[in-house]
């Protein structure tokens, strides 16, 4: 069988499965807005015993990572996050899971060569990224507002 790559691409997108992108996008939707909703809750909690502001804005950050290393570490994130896929991600919680699940997976490894070698592995990209572009943001931003 000779076929064009145009015609081998229409061939096996008529025989694949049908992307459900609008249920995706709702579970991504709902499932990421619950996330929210939970540290808003917890920002009210938090304000209600006598937290500032800085300080309420802190404990929520922590308690969702903390919640989120738990989560991974009973395998229960990579449930929520097969269902709601970016509306785990976006959050706090999907860098902590990014983190926690590589050092989780590779424990066996003993902790130098296992958990403290992956603990970054999907992170650490993010983090160099994220920290490069704010040194080049930071200098843009120097000299425009030299003079």
């Amino acid at each position: 069988m000779n076929m064009s790559p145009e015609d081998y691409k229409a061939y096996a997108e008529s025989r694949g499965p049908r992307s459900p992108i609008l249920r995706n996008c709702l579970n991504a939707f709902w499932i990421g807005g619950l996330i929210c909703t939970l540290g808003q809750l917890l920002m009210g909690i938090y304000s209600t015993i006598g937290l500032n502001k800085t300080d309420t804005g802190t404990a929520v950050s922590m308690t969702l990572v903390v919640l989120s290393i738990v989560l991974t570490g009973f395998s229960l994130y990579d449930n929520i996050a097969r269902v709601a896929g970016a509306g785990t991600l976006v959050p706090i919680t999907g860098f902590a899971n990014s983190v926690a699940a590589p050092a989780i997976e590779f424990r066996s490894e003993k902790i130098v060569t296992g958990t403290c070698v992956r603990l970054f592995t999907i992170a650490g990209p993010v983090l160099v990224f994220g920290m490069a572009a704010s040194v080049v943001y930071g200098l843009v931003y120097w000299v425009f507002t030299l003079g």
